[in-house]
């Protein structure tokens, strides 16, 4: 125990040949300055530049380094998955590669730690960075998330943020394939403390999340911290059935004491409508259970590490990743 890290930095990596250098000389230049054993856990997410070259060239010269270099490209939280299998220090310091989440936070995380914390996470009071319509959407979304779930998730929160052994020792239990880092956290439990900051613009390099993968995102983070679209299903389909209901009524109303009926055509088109449109949306939230029920039965890995490299020489994956988990 007194040789393994007080903190690893995890710093997942896709095509961010751009920004690796500098991250790298920020990051070491806060860790240097803790006066304590660091490393500093990149993963590379299958990028097709220049960034695993990079990532080996700095390790060669820094042995705090450790390259995890995944088979291909997995997405974000399957990376940073992978990423905390390796990491072995007694706090991990979970954040971006692009400098939007800046390390410079890590002291004053370190000392709500220290009183008592078990995870730290980094608030965004702004984001001058984002444009209006995605600061919009995010805000939006992360208040919906919080009505749905059954465990509160902060809102303005990304996965930049520190967290203690113990936490990590509970997500690395967790067998889900579909993962949202933050909701695993969120539902961990035990004291958890927000630090507000400001976030930056990409230093360089063009956004990994645009409109199309927030959404997936935002779709596992919903499906993965809550059943309760099942029940907004059930209760839309009986606000339908009601609405059915009472046009029912209106009909048999009509033909006893009007003396006609509608014209048909037009209220049997709505019927239609209105009740395939509902049983087609309940259909679908099902439909994203039980796709990713189907995903879990088959249990395939959710992640594939092609090497492991310090110093940049690979070194195993089995004794780089027992190593972590004899911390």
């Amino acid at each position: 125990m007194a040789s393994s890290p007080h903190v690893s930095f995890l710093l997942p990596c896709y095509n961010e040949s751009a920004v690796v250098c500098e991250t790298y000389r920020r990051v070491k230049a806060v860790a240097d300055a803790l006066g304590r054993i660091y490393e500093i856990v990149f993963v590379n997410d299958g990028s097709t530049d220049e960034t695993l070259g990079q990532m080996l060239g700095l390790s060669l010269v820094d042995p705090a380094i450790k390259v995890i270099d995944l088979s291909r490209n997995h997405g974000h939280q399957l990376a940073l998955s992978a990423g905390l299998q390796y990491c072995s220090g007694e706090r991990i310091l979970i954040m971006d590669a692009d400098l939007q989440d800046p390390p410079e936070l890590l002291p004053g995380m370190l000392e709500l730690m220290d009183q008592g914390a078990d995870v730290v996470y980094a608030q965004r009071r702004s984001r001058p960075g984002d444009g209006l319509a995605k600061r919009l959407a995010c805000s939006v979304f992360y208040r919906f998330l919080g009505m749905l779930t059954d465990v509160p998730i902060p809102v303005d929160t990304g996965d930049f943020r520190l967290i203690s052994r113990r936490v990590l020792d509970i997500i690395l239990q967790m067998p889900e394939r579909h993962r949202f880092i933050r909701g695993m956290v969120s539902w961990a439990g035990f004291r958890q403390t927000p630090i507000m900051y400001d976030r930056d613009g990409r230093f360089a390099g063009k956004t990994k999340y645009p409109f199309r993968r927030l959404m997936r995102l935002a779709l596992d983070g919903i499906v993965a911290s809550s059943v309760r679209p099942l029940a907004l299903a059930s209760w839309a389909g009986l606000l339908f059935a009601a609405g059915s209901l009472a046009l029912l009524v209106y009909i048999l109303w009509s033909w006893l004491f009007v003396g006609k009926t509608p014209q048909g055509w037009a209220s049997l088109m709505m019927v239609v409508t209105v009740m395939g449109s509902i049983q087609l949306f309940v259909l679908g939230i099902i439909g994203q259970y039980l796709g990713r029920m189907h995903e879990q039965v088959r249990a395939r890995p959710i992640f594939i590490v092609r090497d492991v490299f310090v110093q940049g020489r690979p070194v195993g994956l089995e004794y780089e990743k027992k190593q972590a988990g004899n911390r």
